[in-house]
């Protein structure tokens, strides 16, 4: 076996959360000026950094790594406490022991996407040629540039191929970034509650919330940092937004109805007279004690730049053409984000390129955020996938 291990993350306090986007508590992936990060944007990124938390061990013929890509909030802390919030990794429903992904089959992968705030280098990062935070000086990212960060990772921990890679929201465009960048490299991908492209609707839902951050007047146009300060208020109602769009309508009213918060009549005033009114402050404020407005506005627009067939003179379908991959795309009845239109779109383009494809639509009130919560029939789909992939890859049952 072939040691590499995952390094404990004790929590600390949310003053130091500075200290986690330079120096974090998980391990770190540095590349030098000898190697660059070319990005979309015709810029080389270097040096720079990638922070990643690992989980399980690499078997011996290395062919038990699964990559999981984040979401839009999410870091590398899937399945570990979180060094800032003292709480659990945010996909413990999925990763761990007993899970459809579980340590004991599997070696477990997963960074801090290349413009996040956790510690992989980022617009909240030192610039070393200012020594200065980056701030809006930073360079554009995509999602390509996350994956092609994510690919050097990879090569690093000495990894030819990845048994599975898999994601949601954004980490289920970064999993369709691998299968069209890399096929070789993929042995099988699970995307849920994702598409190939940003709809308008969701471009516009991102601009709000870009909007709302650089509307505060303690943004000072992307240089709060060397203000000593940091726009709270403008990033808390970018949150807020964004998380009525991860619920359903339906949840929003098995949570919450129409009652009041802590009391029987309304206050007449502009108090959080409602329990939904409380919640979604709860989120802002819980929020922005963990990420960096700036990475916000960059990975947002990460995502708005996203669309695979337009590299593929807009014929999805010429993006997987001859793919050896086997795909299992999920998506969710209630989530209006990123609806099942979107994944059928992609699962019949992956059928116009012959490629090996399963696909469920799960049935649940819970919104896009699904995904992140339990629903047995969603471990179930994926459990089998993995399993059925891992047969066919002829890992043993200890492998998987």
């Amino acid at each position: 076996m072939v040691g590499v291990k995952s390094v404990p993350s004790p929590a600390i306090s949310a003053d130091d959360r500075s200290h986690e986007v330079d120096h974090p508590s998980s391990p770190v992936a540095q590349f030098g000026a000898d190697q660059p990060l070319r990005l979309d944007c015709g810029v080389d990124l270097s040096p720079f950094q990638i922070a990643y938390q690992t989980y399980g061990e690499l078997n011996a013929d290395r062919s038990n790594a699964v990559l999981i890509c984040h979401a839009l909030t999410g870091d590398q802390h899937v399945a570990n406490v979180h060094p800032v919030t003292g709480k659990s990794g945010w996909w413990e429903t999925l990763v761990g022991p007993g899970r459809p992904l579980d340590p004991k089959h599997y070696f477990i992968i997963c960074s801090n996407v290349i413009g996040g705030c956790m510690g992989s280098t980022g617009p909240a990062s030192i610039n070393p040629a200012t020594g200065k935070v980056w701030g809006l000086d930073f360079p554009v990212i995509t999602i390509p540039d996350m994956v092609r960060a994510q690919a050097m990772l990879i090569d690093r921990l000495g990894i030819d191929t990845l048994f599975a890679v898999v994601g949601g929201s954004m980490g289920g465009m970064q999993v369709l970034q691998w299968t069209a960048a890399y096929p070789g490299r993929v042995y099988s991908a699970l995307a849920i509650a994702c598409a190939t492209r940003h709809s308008a609707q969701n471009i516009a839902f991102h601009e709000l919330g870009r909007q709302a951050v650089m509307a505060d007047p303690d943004w000072h146009n992307g240089g709060y940092a060397d203000q000593g300060i940091h726009p709270h208020r403008g990033l808390a109602v970018a949150r807020m937004a964004a998380h009525i769009t991860y619920l359903s309508d339906a949840a929003l009213h098995r949570k919450f109805g129409r009652r009041m918060q802590d009391r029987e009549l309304p206050t007449f005033s502009f108090d959080a007279d409602f329990q939904v009114e409380s919640y979604l402050r709860y989120q802002g404020s819980s929020f922005v004690e963990r990420f960096d407005a700036n990475a916000y506005l960059y990975l947002t627009r990460a995502m708005d730049y996203f669309d695979i067939a337009a590299d593929h003179g807009g014929v999805l379908a010429k993006a997987f053409a001859g793919i050896q991959t086997r795909f299992c795309v999920v998506s969710f009845t209630s989530d209006w984000l990123f609806p099942t239109s979107e994944s059928r779109a992609l699962v019949h383009a992956l059928n116009a390129s012959s490629a090996r494809v399963s696909f469920a639509e799960i049935e649940t009130d819970r919104g896009h955020d699904a995904f992140l919560l339990d629903v047995p029939e969603f471990f179930d789909i994926s459990r089998a996938f993995l399993q059925s992939a891992g047969k066919a890859r002829g890992l043993t049952a200890k492998d998987g």
